[in-house]
């Protein structure tokens, strides 16, 4: 009898690492990656932030929390939801059927890989460091609740991706 195989689903800051090590991840599982922003994009045809600003973030989170039950109820793959999943309301014990992975990241060295990567709702404008500072007091305590957590603060993409991979195939039924 094989072991079953779960979701991996990151968790952690905007430039934490999701998408990046997510899709590396996948790639080495032979599975499928999923960003969860991403396919609310292409589902809703506005970006996040446009879905920000027309509707409010508690109707994004509605949308983003919909979109990963249903993802959950199909074949395991790597999901990475946006960086405020975690924190909402019931998510964690929605996903208790997934191998939860923290990708731990220094607010700081996060809000300089934001800057670099594009337009994220909650970490525009001058005062985009102290913001993600806030988010990372507000929810740490979500993103500790992970079973499991991999550092990135000055850690290569490659170096991750073993840690997750290997978190995988030891504790996911990969």
């Amino acid at each position: 009898m094989g072991r079953v195989k779960r979701h991996i689903m990151l968790i952690g800051l905007p430039g934490s690492g999701k998408t990046v090590v997510g899709r590396h991840v996948a790639q080495q599982l032979d599975t499928r990656f999923v960003d969860v922003d991403a396919l609310i994009e292409e589902t809703e045809a506005q970006t996040v932030t446009e879905i920000f600003e027309q509707r409010g973030e508690p109707a994004f989170r509605d949308l983003e929390r919909s979109v990963v039950r249903a993802l959950l109820q199909e074949r395991p793959s790597v999901i990475a939801p946006g960086g405020g999943w975690a924190a909402q309301p019931h998510t964690l014990a929605d996903a208790a059927c997934a191998l939860l992975v923290h990708l731990v990241t220094e607010p700081y060295e996060a809000s300089q890989r934001v800057a670099q990567c594009g337009d994220r709702p909650l970490l525009k404008g001058e005062a985009a460091k102290e913001r993600m500072l806030e988010l990372w007091e507000a929810r740490r305590v979500f993103y500790e609740r992970a079973g499991h957590a991999v550092e990135t603060t000055g850690q290569s993409v490659e170096h991750v991706v073993q840690h997750v991979v290997a978190l995988a195939r030891s504790a996911g039924g990969w």
